[in-house]
């Protein structure tokens, strides 16, 4: 009954997340892997490629990697970086000037991140609470464009993640995300996530999800679809 209840949940997020500022409702697709290279110490591998719209629309391309140490099997920390390449453009907005091109603009992000990551168990519901910092070196436009800005941020983010196991197979996760701004502007956004997901293997899985996400200004739902590897990379004694 408790699991019925949950999922009655999940449905009606999914439905009131339609109400959206924007006309499009795009996708994510994304890859994610914590490969254990020692007792202690993982690698962390990330790919995301986001679209404005299902099919096209080009938005961002995001990846990351990071050094995870496990303080134990429910504390972790990570330090690692990410590059993030964004087109702010939702259609191709090139203009033509005696035949010269000017691109859409593009915005290149260099970014260094560290986090702090907590597990707990209340009945059946696992919880996840990530804690991160970044900073973040972005650069807008090509250096001798006209609109060319380098700039430094720096944010916190939280994360509250919970997963329901369904059956064996089957389980449905949730989490509910704060970025923080430590300059002007303290809110940067919200995101708010439902998926249904599914072990594949003892190492492997998927999800497919719905992403609510809110700016002070706009709010744009995404589909996500994501591929969980975590492959043990130690070496097998004989």
């Amino acid at each position: 009954m408790k699991r019925v209840i949950v999922f009655c949940f999940l449905i009606s997020f999914l439905a009131n997340s339609q109400e959206t500022g924007e006309d499009e409702t795009g996708i994510w697709y994304m890859y994610f892997g914590m490969n254990k290279i020692s007792e202690r110490f993982s690698l962390h591998t990330e790919a995301q490629f986001r679209y404005y719209e299902t099919s096209d629309n080009f938005n961002q391309l995001l990846l990351r990697t990071g050094l995870n140490y496990h303080i134990n099997p429910n504390a972790m920390i990570t330090g690692g970086y990410a590059f993030i390449n964004t087109d702010p453009n939702f259609e191709d907005n090139r203009l033509i000037f005696d035949d010269i091109i000017d691109d859409d603009l593009r915005i290149k992000e260099h970014r260094i991140f560290e986090q702090f990551i907590l597990k707990n168990k209340v009945w059946e519901l696992l919880f996840e609470h990530r804690y991160r910092l970044e900073q973040r070196f972005i650069t807008v436009a090509e250096k001798d464009d006209f609109d060319y800005e380098n700039k430094t941020e720096h944010r916190a983010r939280y994360r509250i993640q919970m997963t329901l196991p369904l059956t064996n197979t089957f389980f449905l996760n949730f989490y509910d995300e704060l970025f923080i701004n430590l300059q002007d502007n303290l809110f940067g956004q919200n995101r708010l996530y439902g998926a249904i997901g599914a072990h594949i293997t003892d190492n492997s899985s998927l999800q497919l999800g719905w992403l609510r996400n809110q700016f002070s200004s706009a709010v744009f739902n995404r589909f996500q679809i994501g591929f969980f590897f975590n492959p043990d990379l130690r070496k097998k004694k004989k």
